[in-house]
């Protein structure tokens, strides 16, 4: 298997929880802030935002069990209430009480999932196109890869990513990055290698569809979830350019959050804090600061620069 990127400014740290070797990224000083990668990423996914966000807070990035470089337990259930339980028992290993949370896609819903837990332990919560039942974006591709068909493809893509690290960089650079940026020219040098790095290892894509054909049932769950998170603090952050979670979802979970302030990034895609890092960083840091910034309804855009 490939060595992990390295990424300046961070601490490389090992934990066990339920005798899986987890790995996480370390930075910052201050309130634990926890950050839950999506479904083909893992920390690597944070690397443009760990110096800003270390200045306000100890950052946490996590490698979820299964994911990125952390171990894959032939016999991981990868439901997300599986995933949230081991994110707490994650926590708990490392003595942490109460953290922020942010997390994006799969790792938004599984944040979502941890609120509902425990809502006393989350102190502010950072939604970044998270996956939900409200999107109309992707559910054919999601659902698909329930059925015998969709198992046999990514039984194919698993072969061909044991066969040769050139058909993990194809795959990243050609079915990943170029569906979920907003604009391809973005895309920074190292992008598609720190992407294609795990998926060296074929338990990593055994792991996204373990994760996928748990989706119809966790999103339906979903739906009943959301009530108790209604006095939480929450931060909905979005790129209007995002073609795997729908925009539009984001204004109907403001609806059902009355605590919670959408935010959207002009002509961003799914990945805003590698896509648009510097505003990405200042909306965050922002809102975990308390600053009352956001316009009189609770949602505004911002536009990127180029």
């Amino acid at each position: 298997m490939a060595q992990a990127p390295r990424i300046a400014g961070t601490e490389e740290r090992w934990v066990d929880v339920d005798g899986c070797r987890v790995r996480y990224l370390f930075a910052g000083q201050g309130q634990p802030l926890l950050l839950i990668h999506g479904l083909l990423g893992y920390s690597f996914s944070w690397r443009y935002n760990f110096e800003s966000l270390g200045k306000m807070r100890s950052v946490y990035a996590i490698d979820l069990p299964g994911a990125g470089f952390s171990e894959r337990p032939y016999d991981l259930k990868c439901g997300m209430k599986e995933s949230a339980e081991r994110v707490w028992r994650f926590l708990d290993e490392l003595e942490i009480d109460t953290a922020d949370v942010l997390g994006t896609s799969h790792g938004g819903a599984v944040a979502m999932y941890m609120a509902a837990m425990a809502r006393e332990r989350i102190g502010n919560l950072i939604l970044v196109a998270p996956a939900n039942p409200w999107s109309r974006f992707g559910r054919h591709m999601i659902w698909g890869f329930e059925n015998r068909f969709g198992a046999a493809a990514m039984r194919f893509g698993t072969a061909a990513m044991r066969a040769a690290y050139p058909a993990a960089l194809r795959f990243v650079q050609d079915f990943f990055l170029k569906r979920v940026y907003g604009d391809i020219s973005r895309i920074s040098p190292g992008t598609a290698e720190g992407y294609s790095a795990p998926l060296q290892d074929p338990g990593a894509l055994k792991y996204a569809l373990k994760v996928v054909r748990c989706w119809r049932g966790d999103m339906n769950r979903l739906v009943g979830l959301v009530e108790r998170l209604k006095d939480l603090r929450i931060l909905l952050l979005w790129g209007t350019a995002d073609g795997a979670v729908d925009p539009q979802s984001g204004c109907e979970l403001k609806r059902l959050l009355p605590k919670s302030e959408l935010q959207m990034l002009e002509g961003v895609g799914h990945l805003p804090y590698e896509e648009a890092p510097a505003e990405f960083n200042r909306v965050v840091l922002r809102f975990l600061a308390g600053a009352d910034q956001f316009s009189r309804n609770g949602s505004s855009r911002i536009e990127v620069k180029s």
